[in-house]
């Protein structure tokens, strides 16, 4: 639904225009003084039809709401929490929105707020704030990790290159040059840990299909035999604001990723696919901002599918589901799709692979 873009409503209410979660602002016997513009959404009415009309119709139980606006004229809560079915208009009557409810007195008399969060929204919201924390706990770990381990790493390739000097026998050579070979490894390894953290964002215009077109040329320039990598653009799509440079990096990683899942099909019956798709989405929330457009880019495969095992785990550090896999490229697409405000999701089962990257515009 296209939402007036003139709402007259007093100032003080605003910025409610802006929250993810659905508000109304009542009278005490249940009049609806302001709806906010994702309650317009939720209930699929505009504006003018939900304010004046009474709230407790929207709800398949209207008693509960009734006894919050009762308490609230008998001042017997400042708060009240409870769970209700949102009613959808123009939907069938068993298509309801569960919500999480708070009325709550504001410093009006006679006038109630009440927020309702989507419980579906309020999981995704609980993930997301996980994910995060997660993020900046690997920050941490990652840090520290690096001062343990350098050091050690710097002073055992140090003393196998001068063991290497003083040995007479030249085919001793092979033992050091693999503590050589295992150090440089090692240190390779602390050093992709730590690339998202070191390098500030280098921020500009950056046009997606670019970064996409780019990845799929490093993608077929490495797998050319056997898996086909498709466009599926919605060339409207406007510049965003991002690190071009951490943006291919994070679908590189991914569609990288895949591809390499990708290996025994391509292999056997030469018929593996990538699906780069991009698209707008509208009315996205991001953590607990929501956003009126929103980059909504795939990365799709036909491959075996995530493994139940991991698929709660696959952002974590060296996580993998493949053999020889570092589990780190999924990681650090995460870590900088983070830095642009986003977030990853994925859906997989057999057949069929989806990460799906939102980033604000």
């Amino acid at each position: 639904m296209t939402l007036p873009s003139h709402r007259p409503h007093p100032a003080r209410f605003q910025a409610f225009d802006q929250l993810a979660i659905l508000v109304a602002v009542l009278a005490d016997d249940g009049q609806v003084i302001f709806a906010n513009a994702a309650l317009e959404d939720a209930i699929g009415l505009s504006w003018r039809s939900i304010e004046g009309s009474y709230f407790q119709d929207y709800f398949a139980e209207p008693a509960a709401l009734q006894h919050a606006l009762e308490g609230s004229r008998e001042n017997a809560f400042a708060a009240l929490r409870y769970d209700a079915q949102l009613k959808r208009h123009g939907k069938a009557s068993t298509d309801m929105l569960p919500v999480h409810m708070i009325v709550a007195q504001t410093e009006r008399t006679g006038e109630l707020i009440a927020q309702m969060l989507p419980q579906e929204l309020q999981a995704r919201q609980e993930r997301e704030e996980r994910q995060a924390d997660q993020v900046r706990a690997n920050k941490e770990l990652f840090r520290n990790l690096a001062h343990e381990i350098k050091n050690p790493l710097g002073g055992i390739r140090g003393a196998a290159q001068l063991l290497e000097m003083e040995m007479a026998a030249p085919e001793l050579n092979e033992y050091t040059q693999v503590i050589i070979h295992e150090a440089d490894r090692l240190q390779t390894l602390v050093d992709r840990l730590l690339a998202p953290h070191r390098h500030p964002q280098v921020v500009g215009d950056v046009n997606i299909h670019e970064v996409c077109e780019r990845v799929r040329s490093l993608i077929v320039a490495e797998f050319p035999v056997g898996l086909k990598v498709v466009r599926d653009y919605d060339t409207s799509i406007p510049n965003l604001r991002g690190d071009r440079e951490q943006l291919i990096q994070a679908l590189l990683n991914i569609a990288h990723n895949a591809a390499q899942v990708l290996s025994e099909r391509t292999a056997s019956s030469g018929d593996a696919q990538i699906i780069l798709r991009t698209r707008v989405a509208r009315q996205v929330t991001v953590g607990k901002q929501r956003y009126r457009l929103a980059l909504e880019l795939h990365v799709i495969d036909n491959g075996p599918g995530v493994p139940d095992s991991i698929k709660d785990r696959v952002f974590l550090p060296l996580v993998t589901g493949r053999d020889g896999g570092s589990g780190l490229g999924l990681t650090l697409a995460q870590t900088f799709v983070q830095q642009h405000h986003g977030l990853i999701e994925l859906e997989s089962v057999p057949g069929r692979t989806d990460f799906k990257i939102l980033i604000p515009l």
